[in-house]
């Protein structure tokens, strides 16, 4: 299996005026395809910051970030917005939908740069909304549906280019617990056929439905705890500053 990302010694500094703050203090991880990943940690660890360079919304101050074999850092911004668009699929606690756009609107919007014509942009976004059991709500917007369904909404979008990482900051933030459970029963659902799946939660049940954990502190990794080895793995928790592999 290869890595799809690889960061190595990665940080990242903030300058506010004259002090700096270091995010990110040398985080080195390692993400194969098909893996099902948990990031955690407390407020103020670098879990966002994290996320954010994983997903191409900000760049490290330095180390290496690869992508599908890519340096990150060293794309200029059409090509990191080009690659954010088709690479990773972006779930959010907040849903981030379009108030005034349909079901079918919000999932179709990330391909309609993607330069398909429309015929085929329409049968996909179809079949995306059909997977994820709201083909009876295409027309409607946002505000009349409910916050599961409004995140369900997020995830067809998020798939629906097709990327190569699914990644959701706190998908269940929002939601009651039922409701939230069955967003997860989604996600494991995407797991199992094969997609990489990076979930960022300061809940521990919902980053147990995870393959591993990542646990950061202090703007590095300190733990990868392994829940669900794959075929050949000892089961076993990495020591700190060791990759998630």
């Amino acid at each position: 299996m290869s890595a799809i990302i690889r960061l190595e010694d990665v940080t990242k500094v903030y300058k506010m005026g004259a002090f700096e703050v270091h995010a990110l203090r040398g985080v080195n991880a390692t993400v194969v395809e098909g893996d099902y990943v948990a990031i955690m940690g407390p407020s103020g660890s670098g879990k966002s910051t994290l996320m954010h360079i994983i997903g191409c919304l900000d760049r490290p101050t330095a180390g290496v970030y690869e992508l599908r074999g890519r340096q990150v850092q060293s794309l200029n911004d059409d090509e990191l917005s080009h690659t954010r668009n088709r690479e990773i699929g972006f779930v959010f606690q907040s849903f981030n939908l379009l108030p005034v756009m349909t079901v079918l609107g919000n999932v179709e919007l990330p391909m309609v740069y993607s330069g398909l014509p429309a015929r085929q942009r329409h049968k996909r976004t179809l079949e995306v909304i059909e997977s994820v059991g709201l083909s009876d709500r295409i027309k409607h917007l946002p505000n009349e549906l409910s916050g599961g369904q409004c995140q369900r909404v997020a995830i067809a979008r998020a798939l629906v280019n097709d990327p190569a990482i699914i990644l959701a900051d706190e998908p269940t933030g929002n939601l009651d617990s039922k409701t939230g459970e069955e967003i997860m029963a989604l996600f494991d659902d995407l797991s199992r056929q094969g997609r990489t799946i990076l979930l960022v939660t300061h809940e521990r049940d919902v980053a147990e439905h995870a393959d591993r954990i990542i646990h950061v502190r202090d703007g590095v990794v300190n733990e990868v705890e392994v829940l669900k080895p794959r075929p050949g793995e000892k089961e076993e928790v990495a020591g700190a500053g060791a990759a998630a592999r």
